[in-house]
């Protein structure tokens, strides 16, 4: 086999000239021309190279594919092994895949919720010389579903209300960032679990565009896209019988509009107050905690007879439980979780030793709390859920257990309860399904595919 030159991967198009005869697949037996591979990446793992880029992508063989969650899409979308990760491979114009490729970055960059860019593949041929389609590549999201994915049978009202909230808070976050998506839809957006609700993620970036700010029309015509555009979503979901009967797909897709800008105002309007009601910046502010978000800056001033304080947040960055979970533990999880698993990390130092340093008791908690709760889980169940979201469901199993026997059920009881009880019956929600069986597919191929 001729051996690639090697290359500066920068974040440039980089040429990978590679004439002569090269192997179809990982397999020596079938050779072939695999003509002038032009990759853009920011970093590069060798093992892209070794994907069948020579075939068109509907045509993949089985053995480099990966068993996802995957449905109805205007592009052709496949999810591939690379290496030890999965990647999600989208067929479309090379405009596109580089314009979505650069916007994703810089969603990145701003700590937007989003998939993460791999590469822009062009310059691909078949056997016979005849040019395929580019090719974006993207990251999988490891235990993220598509919404469709999110039930086994049948959408429930309050399932469907939380993945609409998370919705909404993805589309402000987006905006506070002076995104404009162009195509919001639940379809466009992969969730991960987040201690009861749901945490949303863009998937989709093709029609986006970045400005210093959005202007209200912009926001608004955002919002009116994705009320229709989960309107009908709904709709088609209700046709096939899967969601409640009761139900009303118009009615159900108003929230978003309501959710997101109640959320708006809570962020970014001005408030109000008697001077002698100072005590209501502090309080702003722990709503907005409380929301997620904390405040990088505020803008108070007093009205010119000064009987009035005027306050409007200038700057609000999401993630306050997530920061101070990680500054305090090392762990990385999602705002829900942070927020319950920083509930029981504060309970832990009350009940054992209030006088203690923040940091050190946040260290035994580790020690004693959390890692035991991982360790106990078998191994063949270690990728039902993530670890974040299992110690909270496991703090939740145990507190209802307490609840109901009227007694302190020790850690250790709870959590075996958990595992005989919850976790042994739970769908597998890590990134590959290896052999899944018949059943499990027919639920996965209703999903839909990111793009």
């Amino acid at each position: 086999m001729t051996e690639a030159p090697r290359a500066n991967w920068r974040d440039e198009p980089t040429n990978w000239e590679q004439p002569g005869k090269l192997p179809r697949s990982h397999a020596e037996a079938t050779q072939e021309p695999l003509g002038s591979l032009n990759i853009t990446a920011a970093s590069m793992d060798p093992a892209l190279l070794d994907l069948p880029w020579s075939i068109p992508l509907e045509d993949w063989p089985k053995e480099n594919l990966a068993a996802l969650p995957r449905g109805i899409s205007r592009h052709v979308v496949r999810f591939a092994r690379m290496g030890d990760s999965l990647i999600a491979i989208k067929e479309t114009s090379e405009h596109v895949a580089r314009q979505e490729y650069h916007m994703l970055r810089k969603l990145r960059r701003l700590n937007v919720p989003s998939v993460a860019p791999v590469a822009v593949i062009t310059g691909r041929q078949d056997p016979e010389g005849n040019e395929l389609a580019p090719v974006l590549v993207t990251r999988h999201l490891r235990f993220s579903l598509p919404y469709r994915a999110v039930f086994s049978q049948t959408l429930r009202e309050v399932t469907l209300t939380r993945l609409i909230d998370a919705q909404a808070l993805l589309l402000v976050r987006l905006h506070l960032a002076g995104f404009y998506w162009g195509d919001v839809s639940l379809s466009n957006t992969l969730f991960r679990r987040d201690a009861g609700a749901f945490a949303a993620y863009l998937v989709d970036a093709e029609t986006g565009e970045l400005y210093p700010e959005l202007s209200r029309g912009q926001r608004e015509y955002d919002l009116e896209i994705a009320r229709v555009n989960i309107a009908g979503e709904l709709m088609d979901l209700a046709e096939g019988g899967l969601v409640e009967e009761s139900i009303d797909p118009l009615a159900t897709s108003e929230r978003i509009m309501d959710s997101y800008r109640n959320l708006w105002a809570e962020l970014t309007e001005q408030e109000s107050f008697e001077l002698g009601e100072r005590w209501r910046v502090n309080a702003r502010i722990r709503r907005l905690n409380e929301l997620g978000f904390d405040v990088d800056e505020l803008t108070i001033r007093t009205t010119p007879d000064g009987s009035q304080v005027q306050l409007q947040p200038k700057v609000v960055d999401a993630g306050h439980h997530q920061r101070r979970l990680l500054r305090l533990t090392g762990l990385d999880a999602q705002e829900n979780q942070a927020r319950r698993l920083l509930n029981d990390l504060d309970s832990y130092r009350a009940d054992n030793n209030p006088e203690m340093d923040e940091e050190l008791s946040a260290h035994l908690w580790v020690t004693h709390v959390f890692e035991p709760i991982v360790k106990a889980v078998p191994r063949e169940l270690g990728s039902k859920l993530e670890q974040a979201e299992l110690v909270h469901e496991v703090l939740e199993h145990r507190w209802y257990m307490s609840e109901q026997e009227n007694r302190n059920v020790p850690m250790a009881e709870a959590v075996q309860s958990y595992l005989d009880n919850e976790l042994r019956h739970r769908r597998d929600e890590a990134a590959i399904l290896l052999n899944p069986d018949t059943t499990t597919m027919r639920i996965l191929e209703s999903g839909a595919s990111p793009g």
